[in-house]
Formats: structure tokens, C-alpha cells, sequence
């Protein structure tokens, strides 16, 4: 996100994390990284105690954590997921390329898989 660039503020999932800023983190700079990765990751977390219920145990904690199925963040590209399992913690395994056409950032090409021992998806 560019705080520079207008077209993010028409951005719905943008006008979600500028909305929890503005309430939650007023402080916060929106233009840092970390600032943007933490809301993401906070929202990750989220998902995993609404999906523990009231069980609160670090072993279902665990194992919500370790069973993450096409979760999907504000702060993710459209198309990319967050999978998790009991033998694979890499939450996220796929990319989208980008390229700078002289005025904004442009997505190009298909969703790429990064899993090792996965084949490039087409």
C-alpha cells in the first residue's frame, strides 16, 4: 500500500485496514511494512481462537493453527491463501508477480506456487 498513491484508498480491503488503524493503531504508520504484516497476522490469529471455541488448551490452539485450509487475509493478493498442516507449517506457499508500469504496481501472470517438491502452477 502507498499512502501516495489515491487508487488504494477505493481498495475495500485497504478502507478495512486504514478503518482498524484509524480506531484501533492511530499511531500507526500505515506506509510501514510491519505495521501492515502485524494486522495481517493479527487477523490470522483471530481465526484460530474463533476456531478453537472455547477449548483454549495450547493443544487445540496447535493443532487450529496446524489445520488452516484456504484462510484468507485483508492483507493478501487475491488468490493467495494461507494452508496449514501438521507436517507443513509454511502458512504461505504462493505468490503473484507484480511489475511497476510507470505510474502504480500492476499484478501480471498466474498465481505461482513456492511449496518445495510442488510444481509451478499454470
Amino acid at each position: 500500500m502507498d499512502p501516495l498513491d489515491p487508487d488504494w484508498k477505493n481498495d475495500p480491503l485497504m478502507k478495512a485496514y486504514d478503518e482498524f488503524l484509524a480506531k484501533d493503531f492511530p499511531e500507526g504508520n500505515r506506509a510501514d511494512g510491519l505495521v501492515a504484516a502485524g494486522y495481517g497476522l493479527a487477523q490470522v490469529m483471530v481465526y484460530v481462537l474463533r476456531q478453537c471455541g472455547d477449548n483454549l488448551t495450547r493443544e487445540n490452539v496447535m493443532k487450529q493453527a496446524a489445520g488452516l485450509k484456504d484462510f484468507t487475509s485483508d492483507m493478501l493478493l487475491p488468490g493467495i491463501t494461507v494452508n496449514t498442516s501438521a507436517d507443513d507449517y509454511f502458512p504461505i506457499e504462493q505468490m503473484q508477480l507484480m511489475r511497476f508500469n510507470g505510474e502504480s504496481w500492476e499484478l501480471f501472470g498466474p498465481i505461482i506456487s513456492g511449496e518445495v517438491g510442488h510444481e509451478v502452477s499454470h
